[in-house]
């Protein structure tokens, strides 16, 4: 979604400063987490569809009946044959939405639906390679949600609403489709009937509402970008709308239109929303125009504990400044060019994670990113197998945080770090701009394919230890130096890794900084591709110390002797920090850090109120030398100031690594 010691929370409600909000990433992976774990249960994985046919389009004609639960729908589906003799098909659609037709030319067809969740369909003929068809399905039922909401019927301070979250198999909880990221139809059109208190959202365009005789309302949404079926959304309820619009090109204007509870909207809701403009200007600038410019951006509040990026229109429970980039910038990296199977899925949210990073760097300055860089590689070095998802059967797998998220965004930290910036940047701009992969999905190898086009260079060593291998490089470094001459100093330094599984070790450009204190220094990049590798270079001056890696950009742990400096290394002293984010709704993060002197130590993280009182306890136990990161879960607790208070005992007799340190907070409800 470090040592995460409670699960990851979901988003909290209002987040005040983004430099302390809890990350756009974390928010995505525990709801889809728990949306996959619902699905895996009740074996309705069917990836990845129907390979025998190509859909070009989608309608979706849906009638919605909040007091009784019920969703009627007809599902028009354009597609073409993928193979010659092609007499039946099946689409996605879950066995508890009852079909009562299935129409092709207006002519009844033989249908079936079995118990692995599938829409089978028999044709009147055989159809060959190429040839188009268009399927009226009719169906009904009451969509059973999987995880938090791929459909859900529920309430906001009293007021129904209507919504849905359908990655990464969800979409055939509720309409027939061939539910895989890699078959994108053309475009789509989303017609929404509801009694006339909803006011109805989907993606595209708003091209027309019709009031009905029987008092309802008729929202018609076109959506005329290519499109994936698990980005097809609708959102309803008695919203608040807010209009704004993003300048992209000097007179030209694009509506951002945010739906938001009438009961949260406000001065302060307001201002978070009014973000994704800043938000939009960095994201064109670094990775070219906003992708859906003829259509709009904006969000669509729902009762889900965080986001999702419904194309065009992502649909969030709060407005954090995190979580506002995170879902924006997948408009580019899951909605432009999406995985093309979950496998990769690394391609979607390591790019967003990490492009939380970059509007980091743009809006607020390198202090920023180098901080939400740290935390990123923090809980990536806790990542357990490869970036490249091997089963997509298992629970956590695909929404892992720690892996598809945070190490996905440290391995494009580390390809920017080898690159540099000009090239890294042209490198996501031609990715996106791909013709082959625009508006269409892509694989790792597409995306090493254009960063080797763009550089001249071989990656392959790169995106195979990084992306196919599995944990991260932990160095021990060993340097001196002789002096030659007045002016020549010869400076040795020895690279050891400790042997890793797979790969064995990792090849990396190394940046070593040599320094002479308050005088100069100088930067050399080493191609280190040994376990044990030693490297000579002569400098003009007599050295003090070296920096490893001066510009963090290699996922690592390192040991070091002799006056090393050394980035993201273990800590190196007793630290209690300021939680974040701070102030907080929900959740929050405290971390701490014991350093490499102390050994094992007891350890007690403890929660008290203003008045003393102990609240919880958050660890109580044995910790060796590292950094901690704790998830703090304030669900039963009031509004007011609260402390937390570190301790830790040496399991000696001597006391020698007693520390107590505490820190106010504030929880804001």
């Amino acid at each position: 979604m470090k040592k995460i010691i409670y699960a990851l929370l979901a988003e909290l409600l209002f987040t005040l400063n983004f430099s302390s909000a809890q990350t756009g990433g974390e928010v995505c992976s525990e709801g889809k987490t728990d949306l996959y774990k619902k699905l895996l249960k009740e074996g309705k994985l069917n990836y990845p569809g129907d390979s025998n046919i190509d859909v070009n389009y989608y309608k979706l004609d849906l009638r919605i009946n909040f007091a009784d639960r019920i969703l009627t729908g007809v599902v028009s589906v354009k597609a073409k044959s993928a193979r010659n003799n092609l007499n039946t098909i099946f689409l996605d659609l879950r066995n508890n939405m009852l079909v009562s037709s299935v129409k092709l030319d207006n002519k009844n067809l033989t249908f079936n639906q079995t118990g692995d969740n599938k829409l089978n369909i028999t044709f009147d003929r055989t159809y060959n390679s190429g040839e188009e068809f268009e399927l009226v399905i009719a169906y009904s039922g009451t969509p059973q949600t999987s995880g938090f909401q791929s459909f859900s019927f529920d309430y906001h301070n009293g007021q129904p609403i209507v919504s849905s979250l359908s990655e990464p198999y969800g979409a055939s909880d509720w309409w027939p489709n061939k539910d895989t990221p890699a078959d994108k139809a053309d475009s789509a059109d989303i017609w929404i009937t509801a009694d006339s208190s909803f006011y109805s959202v989907s993606n595209g365009v708003l091209t027309e509402i019709t009031v009905n005789q029987d008092g309802t309302k008729t929202f018609k949404w076109k959506e005329r970008y290519p499109i994936a079926p698990y980005l097809i959304s609708i959102a309803m309820t008695n919203y608040h709308i807010y209009n704004t619009y993003f300048e992209y090109e000097p007179g030209k204007y694009m509506p951002v239109i945010h739906y938001t509870y009438p009961e949260q909207w406000g001065a302060s809701v307001k201002s978070q929303l009014d973000v994704t403009l800043d938000a939009l200007r960095i994201f064109s600038e670094k990775y070219g125009p906003y992708p859906f410019l003829k259509e709009k951006y904006g969000h669509a509040q729902f009762t889900w504990g965080g986001g999702m990026e419904h194309q065009t229109c992502t649909s969030a429970s709060s407005f954090g400044e995190s979580l506002v980039a995170h879902e924006l910038a997948h408009q580019w990296f899951g909605d432009k060019v999406t995985c093309r199977d979950w496998q990769n899925i690394w391609l979607n949210e390591g790019f967003a994670t990490y492009s939380e990073a970059i509007y980091q760097e743009n809006k607020y300055g390198k202090k920023n990113f180098r901080e939400v860089v740290d935390n990123i590689f923090n809980t990536a070095r806790q990542a357990k197998g490869s970036v490249y998802v091997q089963d997509i059967s298992s629970v956590n797998s695909i929404f892992d945080y720690a892996r598809s998220y945070a190490k996905g965004a440290s391995v494009l930290h580390m390809l920017r770090g080898i690159v540099g910036d000009e090239k890294f940047f042209e490198i996501l701009k031609t990715y996106l701009n791909d013709p082959q992969l625009a508006y269409n999905s892509a694989t790792t190898e597409d995306f090493q394919h254009v960063a080797e086009e763009v550089t001249g260079l071989d990656l392959n060593y790169f995106f195979s230890e990084w992306i196919y291998g599995v944990s991260f490089p932990r160095y021990t470094i060993n340097w001196g130096w002789q002096q030659n001459s007045p002016d020549n100093y010869q400076v040795q330094i020895q690279i050891t890794q400790t042997a890793n599984f797979d790969p064995l070790y990792f090849t990396m450009p190394v940046q070593i900084k040599i320094i002479k204190k308050n005088v100069t220094d100088t930067t050399i990049t080493f191609f280190n591709n040994t376990l044990v590798q030693t490297f000579s270079v002569d400098v003009k001056f007599k050295p003090d110390s070296l920096v490893f890696d001066p510009d963090n950009f290699i996922l690592k742990t390192v040991t070091a002797s002799n006056n090393i400096a050394i980035n993201d290394t273990v800590p190196s002293a007793f630290e209690l920090f300021q939680n974040y984010p701070n102030p907080f709704n929900s959740s929050t993060k405290i971390k701490f850090a014991i350093p490499t002197t102390a050994g094992e130590v007891f350890t007690n993280l403890t929660i008290y109120d203003v008045l003393g009182r102990k609240v919880e306890t958050l660890i109580d136990r044995i910790l060796v030398p590292d950094f901690y990161e704790v998830r703090f879960n304030s669900a039963n607790l009031a509004t007011g100031i609260y402390f937390y208070r570190l301790e830790t005992r040496s399991t000696s007799s001597n006391g020698k690594h007693n520390f107590t340190a505490t820190k106010k907070m504030l929880l804001l409800k």
